[in-house]
């Protein structure tokens, strides 16, 4: 026990100093760069066009018999709103105020099952189509261009996975290096 100081030193010191490991607060701000980057021009597609394939289906009078298009609408509809939510999230410049999500990884899963949920809803609404009824008709051509704008949708998410993935490649060999040098993206 001689190795171990008879006093020992128990002074704090005071906040005083500058902290550069904190997050820095800043008021929120939009962030034009974002929508004029490929995946904000990505997104402003999917907002768009999403709009599109819930209200042809919704504008097209769904029955009782109609289970199908119930999973097209609520696949459409459910994508939309969190669509608008990440998409507000990346123009106010909120994400790097949230330094303890992982953004980038959020959004490649997102768009990823976003893409593999539109894909199911495209198949299902090309396919529930019917191709007896009167063709010129709203039912008809409502539905069938709800189908046409789910493939544009389902390839935006599809592109906007691949773009993801690409930025979470560049950032480096894994996550720890990606926060260790403090390299976050949107």
């Amino acid at each position: 026990m001689a190795d171990f100081p008879d006093k020992v030193n128990t002074q704090t010191s005071t906040g005083t100093q500058s902290n550069s490991t904190s997050p820095r607060f800043s008021p929120v701000g939009m962030d034009i760069n974002f929508l004029k980057s490929s995946i904000g021009i990505l997104m402003v597609v999917e907002l768009v066009f999403g709009l599109l394939v819930w209200a042809l289906i919704a504008g097209s009078g769904i029955s009782s018999g109609d289970g199908a298009f119930g999973w097209v609408i609520f696949v459409a509809i459910l994508l939309w709103i969190l669509t608008i939510v990440l998409f507000l999230f990346y123009l106010l410049n909120l994400a790097p105020k949230l330094p303890m999500v992982p953004w980038l990884h959020l959004s490649l899963y997102f768009n990823l099952g976003a893409t593999v949920l539109y894909l199911t809803a495209f198949i299902t609404n090309a396919s529930s189509v019917d191709p007896t009824s009167i063709k010129g008709s709203a039912k008809y051509n409502n539905r069938a261009a709800a189908a046409f704008f789910a493939g544009v949708v389902m390839i935006s998410y599809g592109v906007s996975t691949f773009l993801c993935f690409l930025s979470l490649r560049g950032h480096g060999s894994n996550a720890a290096t990606s926060q260790a040098t403090g390299r976050n993206s949107a």
